[in-house]
């Protein structure tokens, strides 16, 4: 099988696919740094740059297109613009070369897309945005299909399936903190299949996480077994406001804040400082919450008092389930500073959520 990967940033999906034995053929992206360490990561994987200029007759047919397409205007932090938004509106741009694609191949290639993006995406405009979202994927398949709105009173379900005649889609809310990393990031997953209707089962039927965990397993369960009791509050008193911190000590979650109060949109985090039973104190490198998960011991670390500060390149590599160095270096070899390193993170997916879905498709 192989994949293209559209706004790829960082090349979280070709990440994914390379660990599924799915081959990553090409690449869109714009912005340099991202690019330059995809390139030194995947060398053989071609970039095809700003997506609209790519004409999706002429690039290389692929079983899958991704596309995390930009979620500035459908995020509820964001503008709220929707889909009219300057960045949202480039998912048309997305529809657009995977319907050259499929005009150009006899409409075989793609054979499945992935989209991602915020929750947000439900409530847009009052929902009719993820409303023109699931109806113009399907139109790929169908044109002039017409997929009903939700309800005003109940809204768009986490989770839900739509079949077609030729088709199939399905979209899931995943949180990466249950496939294995340490951190609450809540993503809409939708799965589209022009060939079949089995893109639920992608989903819904799966017997086990990701290829990195034992059949059964539970993923995450050292991060996130004790969510079960709830969350606590904290209050970050400061001198201009008093953000609330929704948290568990168990996992690394960030400041909750409206309208861009302090450390909303900084990185900060509460975390834990711990004692390594020696009276030595640490809320960096070997903090549990934010080590690796070969690393992870607790039988010798005690939490003691809670601190906020910002999370190192580093620590934001694992949360996403990146490997540790991923974002150091470009393909030239020159460092990639930290502002770009913390952008192009935070732009990226989650890794194994990813890595879940491909391993469904295959």
């Amino acid at each position: 099988m192989t994949l293209g990967s559209l706004f790829d940033g960082i090349g979280g999906f070709p990440l994914a696919a390379v660990r599924e034995g799915i081959l990553p053929v090409w690449a869109s992206e714009i912005e340099a740094a991202p690019i330059n360490i995809t390139k030194r990561h995947f060398p053989d994987m071609q970039h095809l740059g700003d997506i609209t200029k790519i004409n999706g007759s002429e690039i290389e047919p692929v079983d899958i297109i991704t596309f995390g397409s930009p979620c500035q205007d459908l995020s509820i932090s964001g503008r709220r613009a929707g889909l009219e938004g300057e960045r949202s509106g480039l998912f048309m741009e997305a529809l657009r070369v995977i319907k050259e694609m499929r005009n150009a191949t006899n409409r075989t290639y793609p054979t499945r897309i992935i989209w991602e993006n915020v929750p947000g995406a439900f409530s847009a405009n009052r929902g009719r945005d993820f409303q023109t979202v699931i109806e113009e994927i399907a139109r790929i398949a169908e044109p002039g299909v017409s997929i009903p709105r939700s309800s005003a009173k109940c809204g768009w379900l986490a989770a839900g399936a739509v079949l077609g005649d030729c088709f199939s889609l399905a979209w899931r809310v995943l949180d990466a903190q249950y496939w294995g990393v340490p951190q609450r990031r809540r993503r809409i997953f939708l799965v589209a299949d022009f060939g079949s209707r089995c893109a639920a089962e992608i989903f819904f039927k799966q017997e086990s996480g990701t290829g990195n965990f034992a059949k059964g397993g539970k993923a995450g369960v050292n991060y996130s077994r004790k969510t079960e009791n709830g969350d606590q509050q904290y209050y970050l008193k400061t001198k201009h406001s008093s953000d609330r911190i929704i948290m568990n000590p168990q996992i690394a979650v960030t400041i909750k804040s409206q309208g861009g109060g302090n450390g909303a949109k900084t990185g900060l985090y509460c975390l834990p400082f711990v004692c390594n039973g020696f009276g030595n104190y640490n809320h960096g490198s070997i903090s549990k919450t934010l080590m690796s998960r070969d690393d992870i011991t607790t039988s010798d670390l005690i939490v003691t008092e809670y601190s906020v500060r910002k999370l190192t390149p580093l620590e934001c590599e694992r949360l996403q389930g990146f490997p540790d160095g991923w974002t150091e270096f470009g393909h030239d070899g020159k460092r990639i500073s930290d502002n770009q390193r913390y952008r192009a993170l935070g732009n990226s997916v989650a890794v194994p959520c990813v890595q879940f879905i491909l391993s469904g498709m295959k």
